[in-house]
């Protein structure tokens, strides 16, 4: 749930403290691998192979 759509006001800093977790973690995880983190479907397309380097909907067709 996003910032703007929390309907209270504990809801709305609990939000705001999620993203901004998130992005401290992103700024710590793209320091650590030295180069910043791919975005958008590329990024899905990254996260979502598995350690065989294959994505699932290449498996799945086989």
């Amino acid at each position: 749930m996003g910032v703007e759509q929390a309907p209270t006001a504990r809801g709305k800093q609990a939000a705001k403290g999620l993203n901004q977790a998130a992005a401290k973690d992103e700024r710590k995880t793209e320091a650590e691998i030295g180069r910043p983190l791919k975005k958008g479907a590329v990024r899905f397309d990254e996260r979502s192979k598995s350690s065989d380097g294959k994505s699932a909907g290449t498996k799945q067709k086989i």
